[in-house]
């Protein structure tokens, strides 16, 4: 489902016009994204948590240079479904 299709579903079942319905979804992933930059997890009861994990320092290598580098530690934005969630889909 892209988010064209989630504004058009939450439109029609709410009787919301479209462009008001796309600048509070729009909003909505600012304010999720402005968080996790800020290093803030959003918990959004029943649904899940949008966190950010942090990878530890690891070794990699370059196959077709056959060298090895160090990525370091960094963070990455990851999605955990709340037990509710996890339940419906299953």
């Amino acid at each position: 489902m892209t988010k064209a299709e989630i504004v058009s579903e939450i439109a029609k079942s709410t009787g919301i016009d479209k462009v008001t319905v796309l600048t509070t979804v729009e909003k909505f992933m600012e304010a999720v994204k402005d968080s996790l930059a800020n290093d803030e997890n959003v918990y959004l009861r029943g649904f899940g948590s949008f966190i950010v994990k942090t990878r530890s320092q690891k070794t990699a290598r370059n196959i077709s240079k056959n060298t090895t580098i160090i990525i370091p530690e960094h963070k990455i934005p990851a999605f955990k479904p709340a037990k509710v969630f996890m339940d419906q889909v299953k």
